[in-house]
């Protein structure tokens, strides 16, 4: 088992959320929930079971969690600038109203209830968002082209929990046009590009297992970083 745990034990739940949006497949075009195949191909990579997460009532959203051993909030599209008090710019893309509002519900059980949490891209976005950081909404060289993802190398901060996980300096898959702007108080930045962009944040040690990664770790082969979640969630 990749986690390191018995054989016998049994594989931590870990819930992934998913995009809605419109989608055709065989004879069918219609309204879907979706998740690429990289989100669960990793979770499974790293010992854990995945389970998909559609947007619900945010009022669901404590039930949920505390059906699960750890979670993971998906990529994505932009979070909406009103969230963290900005005005729109006009190269941020449409709200996801649905997806803005259950996935802030269920980061906040996750806090809450001390199940561990990697947010991917949006996701880490989304966690400093919740936790009162801001945003930059439009940030150029970290898109290779639409619909290409890119590389470019991280940077851990020594220390950090991120680094833990992976000490060295790492080629990464990236597609974003937005990043953290200011750090969330109760986040600390535990890697960087090597153009400045904050690439990962985590809680302190003691305050639970709580990961953001700017990156697409689903897109790559490195199962590092959902390893850790899924140890974290046994």
């Amino acid at each position: 088992m990749p986690t390191g745990g018995s054989a016998d034990a049994p594989r931590p739940l870990i819930g992934v959320t998913t995009y809605l949006d419109r989608a055709a497949w065989g004879v069918w075009d219609m309204p879907a929930v979706l998740l690429p195949e990289g989100y669960p191909r990793l979770v499974q990579a790293a010992g854990g079971l995945a389970v998909m997460l559609p947007p619900d009532a945010p009022s669901a959203a404590a039930d949920v969690v505390a059906r699960l051993d750890g979670l993971v909030v998906a990529g994505g599209p932009d979070v909406e600038p009103a969230r963290y008090g900005a005005e729109r710019d006009p190269r941020t893309g449409p709200p996801a109203v649905r997806r803005d509002a259950w996935e802030l519900a269920l980061i906040d059980a996750a806090l809450a209830s001390g199940t561990p949490l990697l947010g991917i891209c949006r996701g880490m976005q989304l966690l400093n968002v919740a936790l009162g950081g801001t945003l930059v909404q439009h940030l150029d060289g970290h898109v290779e082209r639409p619909g290409l993802f890119g590389h470019h190398t991280v940077e851990p901060v020594p220390g950090t929990r991120y680094a833990s996980l992976v000490p060295e300096a790492t080629e990464v898959p990236t597609y974003h046009h937005q990043a953290v702007d200011r750090v969330a108080g109760g986040l600390t930045p535990s890697a960087y590009a090597r153009d400045g962009t904050v690439e990962a944040v985590e809680t302190p040690a003691g305050a639970g297992w709580v990961l953001g990664v700017q990156w697409h770790p689903e897109m790559g082969t490195d199962t590092r970083v959902m390893t850790g979640l899924v140890r974290a969630s046994c």
